[in-house]
C-alpha cells in the first residue's frame, strides 16, 4: 500500500473515524497494520486517526474536559507493538440500542434473507446479525416461527437463531449451493396431479406465500421456467453441468406473480369476511366480480387443483366458506372430516 495516498477531506475524515472506533470496538487489540488493510488506508493514516480519537470526546458537567470525557488508549501496546485498544469509551454506551425484541425481528429477517439463493454470500448477513445481537440492549428473544424455512438454510455454526428449523431445509441448502457453485440441480417432483417426474432444474428463485415455499427455476424437461413447491421435492441431487439460464437472461421471464393463470385452473365461489380479502389477492382473478352477501364478501378465486384449495381453506378457519361447485365443497369436507377423525 503506497504511503503518498492522498490526505482526506474533512467529510471523508469524520465519516472514516465513526467507521473506525466501532471496528476497534469488534477487534480489540488490532494491529496498525490489520486496520490499514481493511480500511484501504495506510498505516500512518491509521496511526493518525489514532492519535486524533485519544483526545475525542464529550465535555463534562462543568464543560470541560476531565480525563474520564475523553477516548484513551493504551500507549504502550500502541507505541511498542502497533496495537490498538481502546481503554476507555465516550458516550457509545449511552447510545440508543434496539431492545431485544427490535433485534430479534430483524435478525429473523436476516435470516430470511439469507435464505435466498440470490444471497448466498452470507459473510455480510451472518457479520450484521452478530452486531444487532451484541449491541442490543439485552439478549435477543427467541422468535418462534414454525414452518418458516429461513433459518433452517443458516449456517450450521450460527450463533444466534431466531426461527425455528423446518424440515425443507436440506432442499433449501442443496439450492443454495446449486448457485454457489453454478450448477444444476437433478430432482424428484411430485405434481399436483400426483405424479412423480425427475427434473433438472437451473434455480432462479425462492419465494413463499404463507407456510408455503417454492422455487421458480429453468426445467430442462419442459424448456421454460416451471414452479416447484419444496414440500414436494425429494432426492434432490447437485450436479456437474453449469447453469445455461439466470434470472435477466433474455430468454428467461420472471412474472411479478408467483402464479400465472392456466386455462386449466379451477374457479371456485367462497364467502370470506372482509378484513380477510387482502390475503386472496393472489388467487382472485382479473375481473372477478366480488358482492356482500350476509355480511361477507362472496367472490371468486383460481387454483391449480382441490388439494391446493384445502390447504388455503384450512389457513383461514372461521374466515372463509367454500359456496360453489359441490366438488369443491365434497372435496373441502372430505379433507376436514378425515383431519378431524384422527383425533378421536
Amino acid at each position: 500500500m503506497a504511503d503518498k495516498q492522498q490526505p482526506l477531506q474533512a467529510r471523508d475524515k469524520l465519516a472514516f473515524l465513526l467507521s473506525l472506533v466501532p471496528w476497534l470496538m469488534d477487534h480489540d487489540g488490532a494491529t496498525v497494520s490489520a486496520a490499514a488493510k481493511h480500511f484501504g488506508m495506510t498505516p500512518a493514516q491509521i496511526r493518525e486517526a489514532v492519535e486524533l480519537i485519544a483526545v475525542s470526546g464529550v465535555p463534562g458537567e462543568t464543560d470541560s474536559y476531565q480525563h474520564e470525557d475523553l477516548f484513551d488508549i493504551n500507549w504502550d501496546a500502541f507505541e511498542e507493538r502497533d496495537e490498538i485498544v481502546i481503554t476507555n469509551l465516550v458516550a457509545i454506551d449511552d447510545s440508543p440500542r434496539f431492545s431485544a425484541r427490535e433485534a430479534a425481528a430483524l435478525i429473523a429477517g436476516l435470516q430470511y434473507l439469507s435464505a435466498l439463493p440470490e444471497n448466498a454470500d452470507r459473510a455480510a448477513i451472518t457479520s450484521l446479525m452478530s452486531k444487532l445481537s451484541r449491541g442490543a440492549s439485552s439478549t435477543p428473544s427467541q422468535v418462534g416461527v414454525e414452518g418458516a424455512v429461513a433459518t433452517g438454510a443458516i449456517d450450521a455454526g450460527a450463533e444466534h437463531r431466531a426461527v425455528a428449523p423446518d424440515p425443507i431445509a436440506p432442499t433449501l441448502a442443496l439450492i443454495r449451493a446449486s448457485v454457489e457453485h453454478g450448477v444444476q440441480l437433478e430432482l424428484d417432483y411430485l405434481n399436483s396431479q400426483g405424479q412423480r417426474e425427475r427434473r433438472r432444474v437451473d434455480p432462479l428463485r425462492v419465494e413463499s406465500i404463507d407456510a408455503d415455499w417454492y422455487l421458480r427455476g429453468w426445467c430442462h424437461l419442459r424448456e421454460a421456467v416451471r414452479t416447484f413447491r419444496l414440500d414436494r421435492i425429494s432426492n434432490a441431487v447437485i450436479t456437474d453441468e453449469p447453469i445455461q439460464h439466470r434470472a435477466g437472461d433474455s430468454d428467461v421471464r420472471l412474472p411479478d406473480v408467483l402464479f400465472e393463470p392456466s386455462p386449466d385452473d379451477l374457479e371456485v365461489t367462497i364467502e370470506v369476511v372482509p378484513s380477510a380479502m387482502p390475503l386472496l389477492a393472489d388467487y382472485i382473478p382479473d375481473g372477478a366480480t366480488s358482492v356482500e352477501h350476509d355480511g361477507r364478501i362472496r367472490t371468486t378465486v383460481r387454483v391449480s387443483h382441490y388439494h391446493g384449495l384445502k390447504r388455503l381453506i384450512a389457513s383461514m378457519p372461521g374466515v372463509a366458506t367454500v359456496v360453489a361447485p359441490p366438488s369443491a365443497r365434497a372435496a373441502v369436507q372430505s379433507w376436514a372430516s378425515s383431519g378431524a377423525a384422527r383425533y378421536r
